[in-house]
């Protein structure tokens, strides 16, 4: 059974953990104007390819949860907000759940860095690339 807060499912690791933020400012979408609907776009899309895959998928945003429900992702992806107040807050939730054989999927130099040992690394073209196509899971770019 999956822990729904973790994505978790006890055989030790094999998710994907994205750096929500990252992801959504990767697209020049016009984001900015309406960050928590971006959000929600992300985590439709992503669930849609955890349905598709079978990969459990944690998406990590900083800040505080919006106050409207994320909810599109459908009990497919764990969605967390690291509510800290500081910037950066996700890497610090991302590398704390990071363990091996999960993906990461960032471009952040800093939070790659920080990673442990065994982790898998993809960049948000990559995963951005497996949404447009619908298919495949990131792989390591």
């Amino acid at each position: 059974m999956t822990d729904r807060s973790t994505g978790h499912t006890g055989d030790g690791g094999g998710r994907w953990l994205i750096d929500g933020d990252n992801v959504v400012g990767s697209r020049p979408d016009g984001w900015w104007r309406d960050r928590t609907g971006a959000r929600v776009r992300l985590a439709g899309e992503v669930a849609r390819l955890a349905e598709t895959t079978g990969n459990r998928v944690v998406l990590v945003f900083d800040g505080r949860s919006p106050g409207r429900a994320l909810d599109t992702a459908g009990g497919v992806v764990a969605i967390r907000f690291a509510g800290s107040g500081r910037a950066d807050a996700a890497d610090d939730e991302i590398v704390a759940l990071a363990g091996p054989g999960d993906t990461v999927v960032t471009a952040d130099r800093r939070l790659i860095e920080r990673l442990p040992d065994g982790v898998d690394v993809a960049g948000p073209t990559a995963l951005l690339a497996a949404l447009a196509d619908g298919g495949s899971p990131p792989r390591s770019d």
